[in-house]
């Protein structure tokens, strides 16, 4: 798998694999758990090694299925993704948060913890210190941020001593690019990578222009848009259960679109 710079030290896949409603939305659903649990090990067979969660997926349950899918694989393969709900912000809640997936995940350290959304009702500064506290005791390799605006992120930046903040997790897709207009040149600026969830909207995606590129490039239009992203220097990390959807969604990385396709896409409405 390609591979992006992760801050000033590390690295991240170019795609990754998202998970919510694995195992439920807001609440768990455990009637499906054997399928889940068989699709994972499936997206890890296939080379799925970025996997992103969090603490509110179906309660917790979705990090237990993962925790469940990844027995019998190296840890040191995978990078985890998990993330703290925002009425766990403050300093204690943060650390319990950080303790609680690392037991459904079954492992004693989470690659990347990122903040799930703002809480402008807790200091910006009271959570940061949580979070690099988590990365001094070993329990977190990276932190970050999901949903925040430029302004936000700049503020996060701020309240940080001594650990950097390597990503940005936002909705972006090539029919939602609201974050190119502030916060991608601002992540860029600050060695900041920004990961794009619902990089297919669901299934949604409706623009003329993809079906045009994908013709050209002998790819689909969901290849054509994730790699659109990646070309933006994003992460998209698409969810996907079947068999068929985690080898197309692989198909997007390898290759580039050209610079005028890209920039065709940009203006695309």
């Amino acid at each position: 798998m390609e591979q992006f710079e992760l801050g000033k030290t590390g690295k991240i896949d170019v795609l990754g694999l998202g998970t919510w409603r694995i195992g439920g939305g807001e609440k768990p659903y455990y009637s499906d758990d054997e399928l889940y649990i068989k699709s994972l090990r499936k997206a890890f067979e296939l080379g799925y090694r970025l996997i992103d969660t969090a603490e509110y997926y179906a309660d917790g349950h979705t990090e237990e299925l993962i925790g469940q899918a990844l027995k019998g694989f190296s840890r040191r393969d995978f990078f985890i993704t998990s993330k703290v709900w925002p009425n766990h912000l403050h300093y204690d809640d943060v650390i319990k948060a950080a303790e609680r997936s690392l037991k459904r995940l079954q492992t004693d350290y989470i690659d990347l913890y990122l903040i799930h959304w703002p809480n402008p009702e807790v200091p910006i500064e009271e959570t940061m210190s949580a979070l690099e506290r988590l990365v001094d005791d070993g329990r977190v390799r990276f932190i970050g941020v999901s949903n925040f605006s430029a302004s936000q992120l700049q503020e996060a930046i701020a309240a940080t001593r001594k650990h950097e903040i390597v990503a940005n997790q936002v909705r972006y897709s090539v029919v939602d690019k609201k974050a190119e207009v502030e916060l991608l040149p601002f992540a860029r600026k600050n060695h900041v990578r920004v990961i794009a969830y619902s990089p297919l909207e669901r299934g949604r995606l409706e623009l003329p222009l993809l079906r045009e590129l994908a013709s050209k490039y002998g790819r689909t239009e969901n290849q054509i848009a994730l790699n659109y992203l990646i070309c933006k220097e994003a992460v998209p990390i698409p969810k996907a259960t079947k068999e068929e959807h985690l080898i197309e969604n692989l198909g997007a990385v390898g290759w580039r679109l050209d610079e005028g396709d890209v920039d065709r896409l940009s203006r695309a409405k």
